[in-house]
């Protein structure tokens, strides 16, 4: 007789975390030239045409209070004060912006595969949410640990989306130098350096135009005898500047990006986001995410007000 078995519909398997950082890596390439050729990164910058052209200007003020958090964290974690590193790595000074929020969307949803939710997109709900991750995340045997990795999970990404804020305002920073060079053969990296010599150049230009005896001779008379800028005239011209500076950070990934993809730039970071996040996710060793635009995008700052300095003395 033959034996008759129930027909018993089972689940699949969950997908095993390894896979999904695998796949991840196997379409780093795509995702690439996806999302940050001109096309691509055209269509993510859409979504700085709104509340962004303000929070991107916030971001750069605050920026040098970011860099300093992360200097004292690490200056914590070398004296043994990893308590307090942990406190202070969790905070974030940076407003998130549509851009950086629509970006970690693509890399939650898009890369790692995992849903990445609607409007209320949060990358450590999506993280412990996920049935790929959901198993590793509960061998942790706590709430509160799994809740953790999850946020230090999100972290990375967050990272990540700031690094590219850093890249925007290096990037307008050279087309600084580069505008110095061409118009006014000097060093200017920032607005800090460019707007003396902007509002000296406004100055004489209206002095010329207003000299009783004319223009031509206006330009005679202050060759001989320069005109200069008030200071209430250069610290208008450093807010006019910032703003506009402000502006093209905004934009500036439509030329950083495809760029930093052609250089394989964006391959090795995102190649070196996934494996933080796997680290994050699974309790293997740490791997962190190290976002060293900020240390390159402050020390053109410190390059700005130096050459500020120098014209200022001499």
């Amino acid at each position: 007789m033959t034996e008759v078995r129930p027909l018993v519909e089972t689940a699949p398997a969950p997908e095993e975390p390894g896979r999904v950082f695998a796949s991840a890596r196997a379409n780093v390439d795509g995702f690439v030239a996806s999302t940050f050729s001109f096309s691509g990164t055209l269509r993510l910058h859409r979504a700085a045409l709104g509340w962004d052209l303000l929070r991107a200007p916030a971001n750069v003020a605050l920026a040098p209070v970011h860099l300093a958090i992360r200097l004292l964290a690490l200056v914590m974690t070398c004296v043994g004060g990893r308590s307090a590193a942990r406190w202070l790595d969790a905070r974030q000074v940076f407003l998130p912006t549509a851009v950086a929020r629509r970006l970690e969307t693509r890399i939650i949803g898009d890369l790692l595969g995992l849903n990445a939710g609607g409007r209320g997109f949060r990358a450590d709900r999506a993280f412990a949410t996920s049935p790929a991750l959901r198993e590793v995340l509960r061998a942790t045997g706590s709430v509160k640990v799994a809740d953790s990795r999850a946020a230090t999970a999100a972290r990375s990404v967050a990272r990540y989306s700031g690094t590219r804020s850093a890249v925007a305002e290096i990037t307008t920073a050279v087309v600084a130098l580069f505008l110095g060079a061409l118009l006014f053969r000097s060093v200017t990296p920032g607005a800090l350096s460019m707007a003396p010599t902007i509002a000296d150049a406004l100055a004489r230009e209206t002095a010329v135009s207003s000299f009783p005896l004319g223009s031509t001779l206006g330009s005679a008379w202050y060759a001989a005898f320069p005109v200069g800028a008030s200071t209430l005239e250069v610290v208008g011209t450093i807010a006019a500047l910032l703003v506009v500076a402000s502006c093209v950070t905004t934009f500036a990934g439509l030329v950083a990006d495809p760029l930093q993809a052609r250089l394989g730039i964006h391959r090795r970071r995102l190649l070196r986001l996934i494996d933080a996040m796997e680290s994050d996710l699974t309790g293997a060793p740490p791997r962190p995410f190290a976002a060293r635009g900020h240390y390159y995008a402050r020390f053109a700052d410190l390059l700005d007000g130096a050459s500020a300095i120098f014209r200022i003395l001499r």
